[in-house]
């Protein structure tokens, strides 16, 4: 039996993780997904609250000691090179700026309501063939729980929910693997009136840090549900740049064409790697580098289409056990970009086209929905104290429509029945039986 959702719009700003930032900051990066669902099923009036089918505690798996698997580590990142590689068939004149971690927190999340080829097909995507939901579930849960805060000098928050139109039913498996595993703020709200929108695009403001303060421009009367996923990191390099060392210095662009750009400079010893395809240098953020900004610049003598090629998770993982300290210098660009897609073909080329179909099988998330559509915005500034990020992507969940069909013929030549209704009221005015017409 389905179940409704509490009305806790009021209550969106409370958060679950609301520290205190630092002063200074290097790197904030932030993700939000936005999940969309429409039903064409008729939701029951009947069906109890569903918070109060939930504990309103603390889930209890955030009580448990939970430990990532590294099959699902390994998924993300070949995940995630995916997607770019896919992304740059469509903007690889331009600068791109994704974050993939936030898109597949979003879409596990999703994967909770998939079911039969769809799930299938979501899996593939994923790369989660080798991992059960459970395994999924209590190993993001893990992730999540390790990756906040890994540095005293370093912020890492992460957020979830679910807002659910105020008529909107949904299996409550659905909604209690999310709310244990993703700890998801579960809310209520009527999408008919004007302040619904605010009321999410709030959320996404304030667990971005104002870098992403819209994500639903209004809301269709048949949305049913938004899922959202918050990704905010802010930290300060291990060394800052010296900002008297920032100057003009020319920039090649692929076109051949030169441009002055300023640049910030800085000297010192490095995580370094190079071969003769590129050059790489990792900076590390907060005490104990644990996080960290990778360049990778290819030759002169190649390119970054040359680069692309091979960028993959089997050769980014080579990659990473090739750096080692190094004394050196690095100058590197300031810059500031926003930048947004739709990322349905890339979703679709990577095997999920079924979810976006009217064959899309979300059976244990509600009846009759598909994905419509997946928007991705972000936003990146680079400069001496550090680099400011968000990401904000939207999946738009529509009801199937009936499969169109060919013009029917209708001869009434035998008897038939008839009525006369009112449609507003649903009333019956007239009804008959004819069995002989008479004129």
């Amino acid at each position: 039996m389905k179940q409704k959702f509490s009305n806790a719009g009021e209550n969106f700003l409370q958060r679950r993780y609301g520290v205190r930032l630092g002063r200074r900051y290097v790197l904030a990066a932030a993700g939000v997904v936005l999940v969309g669902m429409i039903g064409c099923s008729q939701i029951s009036n009947t069906t109890s609250a569903f918070a109060e089918s939930l504990p309103q505690s603390e889930s209890p798996i955030s009580k448990r000691k939970l430990t990532p698997n590294s099959k699902l580590v390994a998924a993300n990142t070949k995940f995630g090179f995916k997607l770019f590689s896919e992304v740059l068939k469509e903007d690889s004149s331009k600068n791109i700026f994704v974050s993939p971690s936030s898109i597949g927190l979003a879409l596990a999340m999703t994967y909770n309501g998939a079911s039969g080829s769809t799930k299938e097909a979501m899996m593939k995507a994923l790369e989660l063939q080798e991992l059960s939901l459970e395994q999924v579930n209590s190993s993001n849960a893990a992730l999540m729980a390790i990756v906040e805060n890994p540095d005293p000098k370093v912020q890492l928050l992460i957020a979830n929910s679910l807002w659910a139109n105020k008529d909107a039913s949904f299996q409550p498996e659905f909604l209690q693997k999310n709310r244990d595993f993703y700890t998801a703020k579960i809310a209520n709200l009527n999408f008919r009136e004007t302040s619904a929108p605010v009321i999410i695009n709030s959320w996404v403001n304030e667990n971005t840090h104002g870098k992403i303060n819209k994500i639903v421009e209004t809301i269709d009367p048949k949305q049913m549900l938004f899922l959202i996923n918050a990704v905010y990191f802010k930290g300060s390099w291990t060394n800052e740049f010296d900002k008297k060392q920032t100057a003009n210095y020319p920039f090649n662009l692929t076109s051949g064409e030169q441009k002055q750009h300023l640049m910030m400079s800085q000297k010192g010893k490095y995580r370094y790697y190079d071969n003769k395809e590129f050059q790489a240098v990792s900076l590390p953020y907060g005490k104990d580098g644990k996080v960290s900004f990778y360049i990778f610049l290819p030759r002169q003598t190649s390119s970054l289409t040359t680069f692309y090629k091979n960028l993959n998770a089997e050769n980014w993982e080579k990659w990473m056990t090739q750096f080692s300290k190094r004394e050196g210098s690095i100058r590197l660009p300031r810059f500031k970009m926003n930048y947004d897609l739709t990322l349905n073909k890339a979703l679709t080329a990577l095997g999920m086209g079924e979810a976006f179909s009217s064959e899309a099988n979300f059976s244990e998330m509600g009846k009759n929905l598909a994905i419509s559509e997946v928007k991705h915005k972000t936003f990146v500034e680079v400069n001496e104290e550090g680099t400011e990020a968000a990401a904000a992507t939207s999946v738009g969940i529509t009801t199937l429509s009936a499969p169109l069909q060919g013009p029917f013929q209708m001869i009434v030549n035998r008897p038939f029945f008839c009525a006369v209704r009112e449609n507003s009221t649903g009333s019956v005015l007239f009804m008959g039986s004819i069995v002989e017409p008479i004129s």
